[in-house]
């Protein structure tokens, strides 16, 4: 039997990968069409009541006629894509976490959701790292004055200079795959590592006031939910050894962005680095162009080429999962019954 699947890739996650990932996995016949989605060269959003998606809703609906199964990164599901589409038995999306569906509408469907946890982690932590160098040996600063023809010694005074990795501590707020990393990495540099995270019991584990404290460097590496939105605000960068920097590659929504600002300015934080941010691409007239001492990155921290590999390969798994009968092995919809919508 030929299973029909749409590889809806981007520039990224490209069609290609998807593709030559799906014939390499999964068994028997495949029948691949292909959607080419403009992400990251036309930035993702909100679809629909779906977010950070490709807009493409009328183009989807007409690709998936007659479609099974769908791996894509930025594709939207959402009830009006599902509503149109009745072939559709699983969509895998390869990323960490499928916003991009409507997980509540494709149960109704009977269509499974899958995702790719881990599949940028390597990435992300080394990016992460990255920018807490680059934020604490002024990097981007001393190379722009040297490209504009200006030699500035006074980089070198105690009061311009940051402070080593070795011998401080580093707090990591969340340890999941990507801050369990990044704490490897840390303490390979002699850094002492704490660790704010409710679901791990791991050393250094303390609470998030004790780290904030304790920390000459933080890094946030949570998921958005209702209960981590904001959870640094004014009063937590207050709590901050002055001098101290900040890292966030993880969610725009963990952070108060005019706060992170306002400890820039007053010299509190020494320095700070972010991939993330309250609005994506940063409007003009954003207060974050004019802080001193921000480097910023365009929400690129996961992006390497074994990234967009993995995450094809982890889709596949799943497509392959479903063709030998299994369960997806990375199912946002667990309780969703399969047999429901089977032709």
């Amino acid at each position: 039997m030929t299973i029909r699947v749409l590889a809806a890739g981007d520039h990224f996650v490209r069609n290609d990968l998807l593709a030559a990932a799906l014939r390499r996995e999964v068994p028997g016949d495949l029948e691949i069409s292909e959607l080419t989605l403009p992400w990251p060269v036309v930035p993702f959003g909100p679809v629909g009541e779906v977010d950070e998606a490709s807009d493409v809703e009328e183009e989807l609906i007409a690709a998936l006629r007659g479609v099974e199964v769908c791996v894509t990164q930025m594709a939207p599901l959402t009830r009006r894509v599902l509503d149109a589409c009745p072939d559709l038995r699983l969509f895998c999306v390869s990323r960490g976490g499928p916003v991009n569906a409507n997980l509540e509408a494709a149960t109704e469907a009977g269509v499974a959701v899958t995702f790719a946890p881990g599949r940028n982690a390597v990435a992300t932590a080394e990016h992460t790292l990255a920018l807490l160098l680059a934020a604490t040996r002024r990097v981007p600063q001393t190379h722009a004055d040297l490209a504009g023809g200006v030699w500035r010694g006074d980089y070198y005074s105690f009061d311009s200079v940051g402070p080593e990795l070795e011998g401080s501590t580093v707090g990591l707020v969340g340890y999941g795959a990507i801050g369990s990393r990044v704490a490897r990495m840390v303490a390979g540099f002699g850094a002492e590592v704490l660790v704010y995270d409710p679901y791990v019991d791991v050393p250094g584990r303390v609470e998030l006031d004790e780290l904030l404290r304790r920390s000459r460097f933080v890094s946030l590496h949570a998921r958005a939910t209702p209960e981590t939105t904001g959870m640094i605000g004014a009063e937590q960068l207050a709590l901050m050894p002055r001098g101290s920097v900040l890292v966030n590659c993880a969610r725009g929504a963990l952070l108060d962005y005019d706060a992170l600002c306002d400890a820039l300015e007053t010299g509190h934080l020494f320095g700070a680095a972010v991939d993330v941010f309250p609005e994506e691409p940063i409007p003009a007239g954003s207060r974050l162009l004019a802080a001193p001492n921000l480097v910023m990155t365009p929400h690129l921290a996961g992006a390497s080429k074994e990234t967009a590999m993995k995450a094809a390969s982890i889709v596949a798994g799943d497509v392959a999962r479903y063709v030998r009968g299994e369960r997806p092995a990375h199912c946002a919809n667990p309780e969703v019954n399969l047999s429901a919508r089977r032709p």
